[in-house]
Parts: structure tokens; sequence; C-alpha cells
């Protein structure tokens, strides 16, 4: 019998997805014209916990791509960039206290549960409508997006998607869930 040395198989799932982001940075070069993949590799080989937060994001479908850097600290935006809302964080309702809330038919997961623990953030509002500066994204699905307080404290909760060549926030009760709307994350690294 042979025994895996789990660190050697992790740097080989690394490798792998480092290969996977560095292909869809040089083909999507219009999302990010100021960034060299160099130095975006050189913040992953030396950050193994975003590495990992970014593999969840890559396997749940999100499809992750850098989109742009954080004017204060520097650091390189991953954004989820499939066209649909990811397909492995679909069918769940807000956050715990939605899920808490429902009597029936709970959905297995929250979008905020699921980003905790990925490691990653939902998306805010005023990002989801960058993200749609750089293409056509969810004009099939919905993602719930960050919602404020003051509608969170009203039961309700607010998602996007794309109709009519045209970017719309809605809002429904956050513990509402559907088979087409997911969520979309950021991740900086």
């Amino acid at each position: 019998m042979t025994v895996i040395n789990k660190k050697e198989l992790y740097a080989e799932q690394a490798d792998g997805l480092i290969n996977v982001l560095k292909n869809r940075f040089e083909k999507n070069m219009s999302r990010h014209k100021t960034i060299k993949w160099e130095d975006v590799f050189g913040r992953l080989k030396t950050n193994p916990v975003k590495l990992m937060a970014l593999d969840a994001m890559e396997e749940t479908g999100g499809e992750p791509d850098v989109v742009g850097q954080d004017e204060k600290t520097g650091e390189y935006l991953f954004y989820d960039c499939s066209a649909e809302s990811p397909k492995g964080r679909r069918s769940v309702c807000y956050d715990r206290a939605a899920w808490e809330s429902r009597k029936e038919h709970k959905p297995e997961n929250t979008a905020m549960d699921m980003a905790a623990d990925m490691g990653v953030e939902i998306l805010t509002e005023a990002e989801y409508r960058f993200l749609q500066t750089l293409g056509e994204f969810d004009t099939k699905t919905s993602s719930w997006v960050a919602t404020p307080p003051e509608i969170r404290k009203l039961k309700g909760a607010v998602f996007c998607d794309r109709r009519y060549n045209t970017v719309f926030l809605y809002h429904n009760g956050a513990e509402s869930y559907y088979a087409a709307r997911g969520f979309r994350a950021v991740l900086k690294v």
C-alpha cells in the first residue's frame, strides 16, 4: 500500500490551480490590463490560505479571475467570473438567521455561511455592478449580494442579475432560495 504525503498532494493540487488561474488570467486580459501575472503569482505562492479560498471558489464553479487591485492595500481582487451564478453555490437562502426562520424545506446551506467557510466575502452591489462592466454575467441566474443591515433587520435581502442589457437590484425575503440563485464572491490577495 502506498502512503500519500498530504503536503505533496496539496502541492500538486496548488500547482494545478495556479495553472488554471494563469490560463484564465492570460485569456481575459481585458479584465486586468495593467496587472502582471508574475506579481499576482508572487502573492499566491506565499499565501496558502488565500490559495485554498481560491480553490474553493474554483471547485464551486466560480471561475475566479483578477479584476483589479485595491488602491489602499495593493491587494489583488479576485471575483467569480463564471457566466452564471456559481453552480455549486445555488439554492441557498441568505444567512443563518433566515435559514433558522424557515419552518420546513430548509436549503442545505446559506450564502453567508458558505462564504465564511470558503474564506471569501459576498460581492457588494457596487462590486457586482463593477463586475458587469467587464462582461455580461447572470443573464439566466441571479446572485445574492451583501445586504445593508437596515434591510436585513426587516428580514429582507437583496440580489442582482442582468436582464435586457441592464443590471437590476431586487429584494426578497432572506429565507427564500431558488435553484437559479447563488452568490458571487470576492477574495483579496
